[in-house]
């Protein structure tokens, strides 16, 4: 029996809340390693220990997530930002995910983000970007600005970037072994992957 548990929705889930497989709830997210894959199910052993079993829909959604420099981050980027918020009333980043171009106005906006306390998550295009003040020395400032508002980014060099890119041969990255970050929502009272993020040959998303 799949064991209910509270896990932060994805960025590509683009919500605020935290929601549990269960009666009252629809979606959630597993970091762990595929432990058996074929083309109806998924295996995952979670972080936690606890292995889940999930049913692979046709079609599902597969991102390969690839290590990406700050220093690539340019004016019209669109990125999506885990922070928390500074006393000087800018966003400092926990992690970052630079967006394919096929995937711009994704979750567009900025909202709480329950993954660390206090977080938020902003989904939007960077304006403009200039060095970091000296607390983050090396890093970058960065303006993003979203439908009905901006905020400022501090990304610090010891950040996490990341960027995704589409899995055309899924059967190439979802094999034994590979770290994963699975969304998966209730369907038919069966927990089903919706979009899979994987790292290749033991990569590990740090998301």
């Amino acid at each position: 029996m799949f064991k209910a548990k509270a896990i932060a929705i994805s960025f590509l889930a683009a919500t605020a809340a935290t929601l549990s497989f269960g009666a009252a709830a629809q979606s959630a997210r597993v970091h762990g390693v595929i432990a058996f894959v074929d083309a109806n199910s998924m295996v995952v052993k979670d972080r936690s220990g606890e292995v889940v079993t999930m049913a692979r829909p046709s079609g599902l959604r597969v991102f390969e997530v690839l290590p990406f420099k700050l220093s690539q981050i340019k004016p019209n980027s669109f990125i999506g930002a885990g922070a928390k918020p500074q006393p000087d009333g800018t966003q400092r980043a926990v992690q970052v995910v630079v967006f394919p171009e096929s995937m711009r106005g994704v979750g567009e906006g900025f909202r709480s983000w329950d993954v660390v306390p206090n977080g938020t998550m902003t989904n939007a295009t960077v304006s403009t970007l200039e060095g970091a003040p000296t607390s983050v020395h090396g890093g970058k400032q960065l303006l993003l600005k979203y439908p009905g508002g901006e905020q400022k980014l501090v990304v610090a060099p010891e950040t996490p970037v990341v960027t995704l890119k589409p899995v055309a041969n899924p059967a190439e990255l979802l094999v034994p072994g590979a770290q994963v970050v699975v969304s998966a929502q209730v369907k038919n009272d069966q927990p089903t992957a919706s979009s899979v993020l994987v790292g290749r040959n033991g990569y590990v998303p740090p998301l």
